[in-house]
């Protein structure tokens, strides 16, 4: 399924990067009380609600004509035509503006669907909050708070309704790197670690993404591996503005090569028609199982090089990482990229590096042996026995850390999901266990269970305490004694 988009449009100051950063559950966009502080496009995975989607942040339209607000204005547009669904947001205690208008006009040329949030809402009555919003003829208006959350979960159930597919089976959230609480009882964990995570179908296609910035030789390598020209390739960057889905059959195995139109930075994106590969490209990570990044040797590791890649990394996809145009660098040249890519890309430890010449085919047959190596890593199946004693192992040779004077207990671990390999951990404390003991833990089970080429996310569950809520049923005798013990401890 191809994620749908949804572009958050409004007038200055109305909370659409505050909704962007709660939808995404990120902090990318800026957030200040300063009308006009986004002034670009700014693209996330959307992490709450009932599907995955792509969200936009756009900057206020004030509806001014001149200077910077004409091309925050096309900014806008360009989003709104980019959009499977436009929500325009208004200021609830300020009340309805001629920019409201303006933006609400806009809408209404440009915008596929369109959904009216009023925030600001927190502690407001809703239908007098929205009571005049609805002369913007845009239908029912739904109050909302982007700072405090209230209402956001409905409002993304009642959008995404219509894209969740029919014939779909039920959608379980994702574990993030977060801490999931109300550990389940003993008896009913023993028969959920045991059931079977679902098996992949080695006759289905492998679906791989080729991404990078434009011009890096992308369509070029397509065309080596599949040993025809099917792409067009030509010496100026853009030449792909689409995402281009390429099977193809080797050794009895099928595989999908998607070609995805360069990302540059968005302040050289000026063509309308490049603007929208920007989200093609991001679909296309989305529906990969295998991401391979190709990187140009001649330019090193730039910037957009390091957001693309957190962008795969955070989407959780196998990785390969491909530096092009090896060919007649010189030593020093080369040393000088390799050096470039471990000082830029530290968080990419896991993925497999290659360096290739796409022109002349030098390497690339190594290519998709390196992508069947990284799928079979975020596929790989652990037993719980395995990773329960593998955890053992890891604490008898590194303790956890002692907090408030207990150490944190982690009494079992087993696998929660695939594709990327998720471990969940049960525990007590293990909301104070520090960031270097969970990387120590994440390489750890990387070495040992071989998940070269896939991020491992860790997932802890923590149990309840039992004498949480009961009465003191120490005699006073023994809650002075245990009195001067916390005294002699604190000396």
């Amino acid at each position: 399924m191809m994620l749908p988009v949804i572009a958050l449009i409004g007038r200055p100051n109305v909370g659409k990067s505050t909704l962007f950063n709660r939808l995404t559950r990120s902090r990318d966009a800026l957030v200040a009380d300063y009308p006009g502080l986004t002034r670009d496009r700014n693209y996330g995975f959307g992490k709450l609600g009932p599907i995955p989607y792509l969200v936009i942040d756009t900057g206020g339209v004030a509806g001014g004509e001149e200077g910077i607000e004409e091309a925050m204005v096309e900014q806008t547009i360009v989003a709104l035509q980019e959009a499977d669904v436009a929500v325009i947001m208004v200021d609830g205690r300020s009340g309805l503006t001629a920019a409201d208008q303006h933006v609400a006009d806009l809408a209404r040329r440009h915008a596929k669907q369109t959904w009216l949030a009023v925030n600001k809402a927190e502690g407001l009555n809703a239908a007098i909050a929205n009571s005049e919003f609805h002369a913007l003829g845009l239908g029912d208006p739904i109050a909302v708070s982007a700072a405090h959350g209230d209402r956001i979960g409905a409002l993304m159930d009642d959008i995404l309704n219509s894209f969740i597919p029919k014939e779909a089976p039920e959608v379980i959230d994702e574990i993030w790197d977060e801490e999931l609480i109300d550990e389940p009882d003993k008896g009913e964990l023993e028969d959920s670690l045991e059931e079977p995570i679902e098996e992949p179908d080695e006759a289905r296609e492998l679906k791989i993404a080729v991404i990078g910035r434009p011009n890096v030789g992308k369509s070029t390598l397509i065309n080596r591996l599949l040993g025809e020209d099917r792409l067009v390739v030509f010496d100026e960057p853009g030449t792909t503005r689409d995402s281009v889905s390429v099977p193809f059959e080797r050794n009895d195995r099928k595989y999908v090569l998607i070609d995805t139109a360069g990302i540059r930075r968005k302040a050289r994106v000026h063509e309308t028609i490049e603007k929208f590969s920007i989200v093609k490209a991001l679909q296309a990570i989305e529906q990969a199982e295998v991401v391979i990044s190709v990187l140009d040797a001649h330019e090193g590791v730039t910037e957009q090089d390091v957001s693309l890649l957190g962008l795969v990394m955070e989407r959780g996809r196998a990785l390969v990482v491909v530096t092009n145009k090896w060919d007649g660098l010189s030593s020093d040249a080369r040393k000088k990229v390799r050096d470039d890519l471990e000082r830029r890309l530290p968080f990419l430890d896991f993925a497999e590096r290659m360096t290739i010449s796409a022109l002349h085919g030098t390497a690339v047959g190594d290519l998709l042996p390196a992508v069947e190596r990284a799928y079979a890593a975020a596929m790989r199946d652990m037993s719980t026995t395995e990773l329960t004693r593998e955890l053992e192992s890891a604490i008898v040779a590194h303790p956890t850390p002692l907090v408030r004077g207990r150490r944190v207990k982690l009494r079992y671990a087993h696998q929660g999901g695939r594709n990327p390999p998720v471990i969940v951990i049960h525990g007590n404390q293990t909301e104070h266990l520090p960031d270097s003991y969970r990387r120590y833990l994440i390489n750890r089970f990387r070495k040992v269970f071989k998940l070269k080429g896939t991020p491992v996310r860790l997932a802890f569950k923590k149990g309840k305490n039992p004498y949480a809520g009961r009465r003191n049923t120490l005699t006073p005798r023994q809650e002075r004694k245990r009195k001067r013990l916390i005294k002699k401890d604190k000396k």
